[in-house]
């Protein structure tokens, strides 16, 4: 697993290019990681409506749910299903819309600096070892990649608390320290 410089992809993953991004501000140093959790209808596996709302083309009528969607763009650099496999829609030098109103360390506007993975999963139900294991070596390269994200990895709860819950409470952020290379 690489990053490619040129293109900012992720060798391993599907490439699902979206128009839900553009370019960051001048002179951004990316220096953090948001983990989400997301899943469509809710606690609902599937990743095509996922990759359909990340590209503006989500149904709205093919489930009830849908139509609190229906005015939102968004996407995220990555999604990592159930199965770990990792789906890419934005390239990581490019700024993602996944945070939305957010604050990290007294800056607003955390799209501008960070990069927003999701995982396929609700607030309240157990991750998958696999998603875990595929987080940690993403965030290894991340890190390599973009020196300054250091231990800058944090949840969509942190950075909106009172508007956010995800990853939420099953996701076990001490799972993910001790797969991250500087533990093991």
């Amino acid at each position: 697993m690489k990053i490619d410089p040129v293109s900012g992809l992720l060798n391993v993953a599907k490439y699902v290019p979206t128009q839900h991004c553009d370019a960051r501000p001048p002179n951004t140093t990316i220096d953090l990681v948001v983990i989400h959790g997301i899943s469509l209808p809710p606690a609902e596996w599937t990743t095509s409506f996922i990759e359909a709302f990340f590209c503006g083309r989500l149904n709205v009528s093919a489930h009830p749910y849908f139509a609190t969607l229906a005015q939102l763009q968004v996407s995220a650099h990555l999604l990592i299903d159930r199965r770990g496999e990792i789906i890419q829609f934005v390239p990581f030098m490019l700024r993602a819309w996944h945070a939305g109103q957010s604050v990290f360390q007294g800056r607003s506007q955390c799209n501008d600096f960070s990069i927003g993975i999701e995982l396929v999963g609700t607030d309240d139900i157990p991750y998958e070892p696999i998603q875990y294991q595929q987080l940690a070596k993403i965030i290894a390269l991340l890190r390599a990649r973009y020196p300054a994200i250091l231990d800058r990895v944090v949840g969509h709860s942190t950075i909106a608390p009172g508007r956010k819950t995800d990853p939420g409470l099953a996701f076990d952020w001490h799972y993910l320290s001790t797969l991250e290379p500087s533990h093991q």
